[in-house]
């Protein structure tokens, strides 16, 4: 069984939300992050993970985020091919600290930064080679700028949660009605019975 939260597109879906979210990226939003999504005590203190590397860190989710707000999928592959052959390294099998084997594309000796890139882009490369397209996004409500990743059936995915989804028709809805029951614009004509 997989432990709880490794899996590397969602922790890259969290990191890059908290970025935009926060001037920076807080060592306080940061570390809690990292820990829920499987990083070990060892690796979250001051001097294993220090302000450089949270700066690194957080210029990276940047990064990644223009690309999960990209739209075309041409685009999105160029991107991560991009990453990939800046940041990746020949692919190895890997298992650590109770988590199940899995793939490291990272150097051996690679910073936060790099890591992240690198396995960042690998998983966004997997779910669009599975999936064909890219499913992720920036939630299209109104006033929200969250990112999602969409791998779930169905037509691709706009939104990133049910609630902005429902405020989005909820609006719709409301502008139609209001649209339809405008009286019609007076007639410009000089003349109202040539009408």
């Amino acid at each position: 069984m997989r432990p709880q939260g490794f899996q590397a597109a969602e922790r890259l879906i969290d990191l890059a939300n908290a970025v935009r979210a926060h001037s920076g990226l807080p060592r306080d939003v940061a570390v809690p992050l990292l820990a829920r999504h499987g990083e070990g005590p060892q690796d979250l203190t001051e001097e294993a993970l220090s302000d450089a590397d949270l700066r690194d860190l957080g210029d990276a989710a940047l990064r990644m985020a223009d690309i999960l707000t990209e739209g075309d999928t041409g685009r999105a592959a160029a991107a991560l091919n991009e990453t990939l052959a800046a940041h990746a390294a020949a692919p190895r099998l890997s298992r650590h600290d109770g988590h199940p084997w899995h793939l490291h594309v990272d150097h051996g000796d690679a910073g936060w930064a790099d890591w992240f890139l690198a396995s960042s882009a690998l998983a966004l490369a997997q779910i669009l080679t599975e999936h064909g397209r890219a499913t992720w996004g920036e939630c299209a409500a109104g006033n929200c700028r969250t990112l999602y990743l969409g791998t779930g059936p169905g037509s691709p995915r706009r939104y990133c949660s049910a609630t902005c989804a429902s405020r989005a028709r909820v609006a719709e809805h409301r502008r139609r009605k209001q649209a339809s029951a405008s009286p019609p614009p007076p007639c410009p004509c000089t003349s109202p019975p040539s009408c």
